[in-house]
């Protein structure tokens, strides 16, 4: 399975967030032009706010996919450009949302590896960025979330890479099955999946799971 990077996008300018650390947020991402290098905690010329509830090494790099995002354009009747999600990857032709959690990308030729983590949860800097009625609903009902992963290798990026999907495990949940409130059964199923080694867990999304499955 293969698909392309449309777009690669960094932080454009700090926004004031006052429930964050330093009352700033760093959703406002724009396209980059050229390479950009990408390591264990995300892209060159990025940055990362709040590593406790949204970055740090599981969360490194945010992917959504170019389909769900034209989906959300004709939805609400006005462009979604790169980055207006916060996202760093716009891909096109690679279901990012059904992406399996510990499914392996390699991107370009140079070198970079990464495991998808987990699903994008909405949030209300999220619904403040977007402006639009009833955001967080919207978005959780529609299932669409992207995927946060991590970096296993690092490397350069660039619009026009290719993606490729290395390996994929037999578990099966993917990002979307996880997405808050997740899908019945779909956290007991990873974190069974997690006991008999086929997917290593990071500790947020192990939590998160933890958490889904005590709701029943």
């Amino acid at each position: 399975m293969t698909g392309q990077i449309a777009a690669v996008c960094v932080l454009h300018e700090l926004l004031p967030e006052p429930g964050n650390p330093g009352g700033v947020t760093a959703i406002d991402k724009r396209p980059a032009d050229g390479a950009v290098a990408v390591g264990p905690l995300g892209l060159s010329g990025d940055t990362q706010i709040d590593t406790t509830h949204h970055g740090g090494a599981e969360y490194a790099v945010y992917l959504y996919a170019q389909e769900d995002a034209d989906w959300w354009a004709a939805e609400l009747g006005r462009a979604i450009p790169p980055g207006l999600f916060g996202e760093n990857l716009r891909t096109v032709g690679l279901d990012v949302s059904g992406a399996v959690i510990g499914q392996q990308m390699r991107i370009g030729t140079g070198g970079l590896l990464v495991e998808v983590t987990s699903p994008r949860n909405p949030c209300g800097t999220f619904a403040r960025r977007m402006g639009e009625p009833h955001w967080v609903k919207r978005f959780t009902q529609r299932r669409a979330p992207g995927a946060y992963v991590r970096v296993l290798a690092a490397g350069p990026v660039a619009a026009g890479d290719d993606v490729e999907v290395l390996s994929v495990p037999r578990h099966g949940i993917t990002v979307a099955d996880l997405m808050a409130p997740a899908r019945p059964g779909a956290a007991a199923a990873l974190l069974g999946a997690a006991e008999a080694g086929e997917v290593i867990l990071g500790p947020r999304m192990r939590s998160d799971a933890e958490r889904e499955q005590q709701r029943g």
